[in-house]
C-alpha cells in the first residue's frame, strides 16, 4: 500500500544471538510484576519455575558436575516463547519513540519505516533507533547480531535503486547485497512477488519428495500419507495467502509438486490425468488452498474467532483490515511493478 502512494519501504529485519539462553531471570521476573502486573501466589509459581534450576551432562552412566542456571528459558517448551516476549516487552516503547514501525515474533523483530524517496533524511531515525535497539539489549544480556541482521528496501524499482545508492550502513548493518531476505520462514524481494519463495519452495519439496519415493514400497498408504502432509503439504501451505494474486505461471510451479506427490503416494502413472487422483485424495489444487485460507481466515474474524489488534500478525507486506463489516486482505500483485496497484480479496 506504501508503494501505491509512490513510497519507498525499508524494512529491516533483526537478529539476535542466542536469544533465548541469555533471558536474566532476575530481570524477567521484575518485569512480571511491574509490567505485566503479576503478583503473589502466580509470581511466586514463576519464581519456582525458574529458580534453583541446574543443568549437567550425563553420558554412559557418568554425570557431569551440576550447575546452577540463571540465565535463559528453555525454548522448546510452551512458556519459553511467551516468557521471551514478556522479556522483550520495553522494546516496543524504544521503538515507538522514534516512530518507526515494528512487528514482534518471539526473538524475531522487524522495523519498517515509508516514505518519499526525496525525504531520505528519516533515515537518521532508523539509525537512533538501532543504536537505541543495541544499547538496551546490551543492558538486558541480549546481543543483537549485525552480521546476520538484513535490510532491504522495497517499491518501485526506480525509486528504490535511488534509496539504496544512500543507504551504505545503518549503525554497523551493512545493505543486504541480495535483492531477497527471509522473513519468519517467507522469501522477500524487492519487487514482492514472491518468485524467490516460490522457487526454494520447489527446490525444498522435490528434494523430500525425491526422497520419500525411495522408501514408498515399504510405508503403508496411511503412513505414507503422514510423511506427505509433513514434509510436502506442510510447505505448501504455510503462510499460502501470501501469494493471493500471484500470476498462473508461478502457481504452476506449486501445482506440480501437489501433483507429484499425489502420483508418488498413490502410484499413479505420469500418463495417467491427475485431477481425479486429487479429488480422491479430498485435495484441493493449490490456487484453491490459497482461495480456501484466505475464506477461513475471513469466516474467523466475521464471527469473533480470530484476534485482530493493529495489524495482523501476517509478515509485513500483507494486511489483514476491518471495514464496514467486511474483510479485506490487501496483498501486492506482479502488476504493482508496472501500475503499483494493490488488489484486494474476501470483499
Amino acid at each position: 500500500m506504501a508503494s501505491d502512494s509512490g513510497l519507498i519501504s525499508v524494512l529491516v529485519l533483526l537478529d539476535l544471538s542466542a536469544a533465548f539462553d541469555t533471558v536474566d531471570h532476575n530481570n524477567l521476573l521484575a518485569r512480571l510484576e511491574h509490567a505485566v502486573g503479576i503478583t503473589g501466589t502466580a509470581l511466586q509459581w514463576f519464581v519456582s519455575y525458574l529458580s534453583n534450576r541446574l543443568q549437567f551432562v550425563h553420558v554412559n552412566g557418568e554425570s557431569s558436575p551440576h550447575t546452577k542456571v540463571n540465565y535463559g528459558v528453555p525454548q522448546g517448551s510452551v512458556l519459553g516463547q511467551m516468557l521471551f516476549t514478556l522479556y522483550m516487552l520495553p522494546l516496543g516503547s524504544i521503538i515507538r519513540r522514534h516512530s518507526i514501525h515494528f512487528h514482534c515474533y518471539a526473538d524475531d523483530t522487524q522495523l519498517y519505516l515509508s516514505m518519499k524517496p526525496g525525504n531520505t533524511h528519516q533515515l537518521v531515525k532508523l539509525q537512533e533507533c538501532l543504536k537505541d535497539i543495541k544499547t538496551w539489549m546490551a543492558a538486558n544480556f541480549l546481543l543483537l547480531n549485525s552480521d546476520q541482521t538484513e535490510v532491504i528496501v522495497l517499491g518501485p524499482e526506480n525509486l528504490r535503486n535511488m534509496v539504496s545508492k544512500q543507504i551504505l550502513t545503518l549503525d554497523g548493518i551493512t545493505l543486504a547485497s541480495s535483492n531477497a531476505v527471509r522473513n519468519l520462514g517467507v522469501i522477500f524481494d524487492q519487487d514482492m512477488s514472491f518468485n524467490a519463495h516460490i522457487k526454494q519452495i520447489c527446490k525444498t519439496a522435490f528434494f523430500r519428495l525425491r526422497n520419500i519415493s525411495k522408501i514408498r514400497n515399504i510405508l503403508t498408504r496411511s503412513d505414507a500419507k503422514k510423511v506427505v502432509h509433513a514434509f510436502i503439504t506442510s510447505r505448501l501451505d504455510y503462510c499460502n495467502s501470501l501469494l493471493s494474486g500471484s500470476p498462473k505461471n508461478s502457481l504452476k510451479s506449486l501445482q506440480l509438486i501437489q501433483n507429484a506427490a499425489a502420483r508418488v503416494l498413490t502410484g499413479t502413472r505420469k500418463r495417467e490425468q491427475i485431477s481425479p487422483v486429487l479429488a480422491s485424495l479430498h485435495w484441493l489444487p493449490v490456487k484453491s488452498r490459497i482461495e480456501f485460507k484466505i475464506l477461513l481466515l475471513t469466516y474467523k474474524v466475521l464471527n469473533n474467532q480470530a484476534l485482530l489488534k493493529g495489524s495482523f500478525s501476517f509478515p509485513t507486506v500483507a494486511k489483514v483490515l476491518a471495514h464496514r463489516g467486511h474483510m479485506i486482505v490487501g496483498f501486492f500483485s506482479e502488476s504493482i511493478i508496472v501500475r503499483s496497484t494493490v488488489q484486494y480479496k474476501a470483499p
